[in-house]
């Protein structure tokens, strides 16, 4: 599907000609295309170090000092390296209270890559989230996504809603090549609204690519049922969009038609099929912090800025200072690249093959900004309730200073009503790759240190909870060996 409008000539790089693929990686060129202008010195740890250090962490990861971490991969929310145009962006960041010429900037970004009009600012992508779902949803109704990821599902509960995941069959399962997994089960949304309808789901959102299960993408045949599903039944649909370019990469790669389109006309038609989106800016906007709430509405635009001025500040500054917004407005347009995605899609690929050709079970495919180890398969001896992704996740630092992230049971929480532990589909640790930090010798010692804790993975032991937080408890949790 095309909008028939030509590609615009915003900054940032321009889209290649239809058809140009450039991808090191799959050709055998693995020098990254950027040159490394500052560098920042990792201290190195022994094992008895590390070992010291989980315990006064109680072993949480997200507890540890960054500089006791040689390589992290906790996350890829913010932790990417902005480019030389992003830098002299901060130079000329306009910081007035009301009106800046930044956040012009930044709304001119957004309605030309997304076709959204009307741009709320915000410190980051929960924020976003809080904002519209403080606007939307109200106690006892249903937000149904292909799959939410802890803050999402957090929110819709905070407001009184049920958090619902409609992922596809595939989306489940670790293993197969299905291209798409994170396409949302239509006929089950549409069993859905047709039984709720306007009244008991306020909106529907999709997360592109789907976090939760891999950084697995979603189609735009999919997107389009599920935006001709939501018009018939009245219900706004609003799409996640923190990876939208990772996402638009996948469909131009793997979507039938979709081949060697340029990745700015996979995005206008993406975000064409919905009503307004969500957008952590520190994943595909390149940025250190920072997001928006973008919508088509002015009537429900209205609305949400008056919650946006309570809990971010004046609309043209939304919690942010004038230099992040013009940060992001480079970012998105530069995250949008054809050469820009080839190589950091397929750096991710790669640390993915080298694992799963030694036999690390892993999410496949490989999806964009991570790899998942399969926790529950890496470590069969250990039931969910002795958490056998923190268990990996932990072993994995000790072993070499690789700092992952549990996706696992202990992410997914207890279930608000039995007070039981939740039971995601898989266990599974994020190896999240950040955005032009990492060479190729640094995910060579990542998957070296992986491959060495898979051939003692037999004495691995399982974890349990010194302190349970009640809200978002894998953040603040304290663990010991069970």
């Amino acid at each position: 599907m095309s909008t028939g409008r030509q590609a615009p000539s915003g900054p940032g790089p321009q889209p290649r000609p239809a058809g140009h693929t450039p991808d090191p990686y799959a050709a055998g060129h693995l020098a990254e295309p950027y040159r490394i202008k500052v560098v920042e010195p990792v201290r190195t740890t022994t094992r008895e170090q590390r070992r010291a250090l989980l315990e006064a962490a109680g072993y949480n990861l997200f507890l540890l000092r960054s500089e006791d971490v040689a390589i992290d991969l906790l996350t890829d929310s913010g932790t990417g390296a902005m480019s030389d145009r992003q830098w002299a962006g901060l130079m000329v960041g306009d910081e007035a209270y009301a009106g800046s010429r930044s956040f012009y900037a930044l709304k001119a970004a957004v309605e030309d890559l997304f076709g959204m009009p009307h741009v709320i600012p915000t410190h980051q992508g929960r924020a976003a989230e809080n904002v519209l779902f403080t606007t939307l949803v109200r106690p006892g109704q249903t937000v149904p996504n292909n799959m939410h990821f802890d803050t999402t599902r957090a929110h819709v509960q905070h407001k009184g809603g049920r958090p619902l995941d409609l992922v596809c069959p595939e989306g489940r399962r670790a293993m197969g090549d299905y291209p798409f997994k994170g396409n949302v089960d239509v006929e089950a949304l549409e069993a859905l609204l047709a039984r709720e309808g306007p009244e008991g789901v306020p909106l529907v959102m999709v997360t592109v690519t789907s976090n939760t299960n891999g950084g697995q993408p979603v189609s735009l045949a999919n997107l389009t049922a599920v935006s001709e599903c939501c018009r018939r039944h009245g219900v706004p649909l609003f799409i996640d969009a923190c990876r939208f370019a990772e996402n638009a990469w996948f469909i131009r790669e793997r979507e039938p038609g979709q081949q060697g389109r340029p990745v700015r006309d996979v995005v206008r038609d993406m975000f064409a099929l919905a009503d307004g989106c969500t957008m952590s800016a520190k994943k595909d906007g390149l940025a250190n912090i920072g997001g928006f709430l973008a919508m088509r509405d002015p009537e429900l635009y209205r609305q949400a800025v008056a919650w946006a001025v309570l809990f971010e500040g004046f609309p043209t500054y939304g919690g942010l200072a004038g230099r992040d917004l013009e940060a992001i407005a480079r970012g998105l347009y530069e995250a949008a690249s054809e050469d820009y995605l080839a190589h950091r899609v397929g750096q991710v690929r790669y640390l993915g093959e080298r694992l799963r050709s030694a036999g690390v079970p892993i999410v496949e495919p490989v999806g964009g900004h991570a790899v998942y180890l399969d926790a529950g398969r890496f470590l069969p001896h250990l039931p969910p309730e002795r958490f056998p992704g923190q268990a990996l996740a932990v072993e994995l630092y000790l072993e070499a200073g690789v700092r992952g992230v549990e996706v696992g049971t202990v992410l997914a929480g207890r279930d608000p009503e039995t007070g039981e532990h939740a039971r995601p589909p898989m266990e599974l640790v994020r190896l999240a790759v950040p955005r032009r930090v990492y060479t190729r010798a640094h995910l060579d010692a990542v998957a070296d240190a992986v491959l060495a804790v898979f051939a003692r993975r037999d004495g691995v032991r399982g974890m349990k909870f010194t302190y349970e937080p009640p809200v978002l408890r894998h953040f603040t949790a304290g663990f010991d060996w069970a």
